[in-house]
């Protein structure tokens, strides 16, 4: 429901392992120049001024698949939103690599990024392999929720695409669970391949070849908005 709302605190670790010397310079140099400023609106066309779309990933992990998507949809802009330090400095090597002009990041919470966003401005947001949050009582920490599903109904415009990937049972059992309760949103699933099997655009993540080893199978999940 649309006056159900977060809890303003980020949980768990923010930084693992010390920054590589490259990632640290990265960090100081060129993530000020990409950074993506919430303390008011956003305006996305002053962000990405030749953008032909914008998409958002929420929490992007190393941010291989950010990096993916930006090179081979040089004409769209990309948000990304990642609270780990590790995974920012990550990023940025990737950006610096592939010279990627076409990326902008949040370093912090996702959710008031999202606020900060205006209506109808993005064609796809992705969730991939967010924290599950296991235990019941945590529940209320997990990213996708009712606010979360009132706020991706407000920023996607027409036709545009939720992405969503778990390997946890109850995760995906949970979106699908709060999808159904978004009548903007529709899945577009037709046979079990479609949630079953990676679509050739969705490049895979590091996070999901470790599920892959450790014997836990993905899902992916994808909501039309209508």
């Amino acid at each position: 429901m649309a006056d159900e709302k977060y809890i303003p605190r980020l949980y768990g670790r923010q930084q693992d392992k010390p920054l590589k010397p490259r990632q640290a310079r990265l960090m100081e140099t060129l993530l000020p120049r990409i950074a993506v400023p919430v303390d008011g609106p956003i305006d996305p066309a002053a962000l990405f001024p030749q953008a032909e779309e914008i998409h958002l990933e929420v929490g992007f992990g190393g941010g291989e698949h950010l990096a993916w998507q930006a090179a081979h949809h040089p004409k769209a802009g990309f948000i990304g939103a990642e609270p780990f330090v590790n995974g920012v400095g990550k990023l940025l090597g990737l950006i610096d690599d592939e010279d990627l002009d076409n990326v902008r990041v949040h370093h912090g919470d996702a959710r008031p990024l999202l606020e900060a966003l205006p209506d109808a401005c993005l064609a796809r947001i992705y969730v991939l392999h967010p924290d599950p949050w296991p235990k019941k009582r945590h529940h209320k920490r997990r990213m996708i929720s009712p606010w979360f599903f009132h706020e991706a109904t407000r920023l996607l415009k027409s036709g545009g695409e939720l992405r969503v990937a778990s390997d946890i049972r109850d995760y995906i059992r949970w979106t699908l669970m709060h999808a159904q309760n978004a009548d903007a949103f529709e899945w577009t699933a037709e046979r079990a391949a479609d949630w079953k099997d990676r679509p050739e655009d969705w490049p895979q993540t590091r996070y999901e070849a470790k599920s892959l080893r450790e014997g836990r199978t993905p899902s992916y999940l994808v909501f039309r908005r209508k």
